[in-house]
């Protein structure tokens, strides 16, 4: 019955958001996380997002960010998630429920690994579904080819390794209720010009990406 309600609340979020912006608002969240990574990395990247999709894509998102903690009921209230940082993650066996619930209620993931969150988000992740494995995604997936075409897959914002950027997903029941970035530091290029010195083309293209996903999350 509470995962009813909760589902209900997306549902209705996001048909408001999706048919009338001028009358609906919606909140998206930061995602809070144990372990000692730096979850607050990016201070300014959701307000930056979040004002480029409500000028370009005409949404009505909340300008002010939520922060939620991955154990908390609250995270039902946000259809949209944004998870970052630089180190570790920890997730408790009842965040993990907490955090599958909630994707499998209609909720969606996006986690950016900012640089260094990789090994040790991906063994938090099977917590969560020990039956899934993260799939990259093809060039071709509609997540590339929303309002902005990105032909090349995510696109690369910061260099560190000189590996590609790539985009994961986890998908249930054919929908995908996750979405990884990774090696590309596409928050980084949402934050305020001055933070890192991004040109503006660079940002441009991370607001952009950044905006498909949004898109793609409130038309699923």
């Amino acid at each position: 019955m509470i995962l009813k309600k909760h589902l209900l609340i997306f549902v209705l979020s996001i048909s408001f958001l999706a048919a009338n912006s001028q009358v609906a608002s919606v909140q998206i969240a930061l995602l809070k996380y144990r372990g000692g990574g730096d979850w607050y990395a990016n201070p300014t990247s959701l307000p930056n997002l979040i004002e480029f999709c409500n000028r370009n894509l005409r949404t009505n998102i909340n300008p002010i960010p939520a922060t939620v903690e991955v154990g908390s009921p609250d995270i039902f209230n946000y259809p949209f998630l944004h998870m970052t940082g630089h180190g570790n993650v920890v997730f408790s066996p009842q965040e993990a429920k907490n955090l599958r619930d909630y994707l499998l209620a209609g909720g969606f993931l996006h986690i950016d690994d900012n640089y260094g969150m990789d090994k040790y988000i991906r063994p938090q992740l099977l917590k969560v579904f020990p039956e899934l494995e993260l799939i990259e995604l093809p060039f071709s997936h509609p997540i590339y080819h929303q309002r902005y075409k990105f032909n090349d897959g995510v696109p690369k914002i910061h260099e560190h390794d000189g590996k590609p950027p790539q985009g994961f997903g986890l998908f249930w029941e054919g929908r995908m209720i996750l979405y990884y970035t990774y090696e590309t530091d596409l928050g980084d290029g949402w934050e305020d010009q001055r933070v890192h010195g991004d040109s503006e083309e660079v940002r441009l293209k991370a607001l952009q990406m950044g905006a498909n996903i949004i898109q793609y999350v409130f038309d699923r």
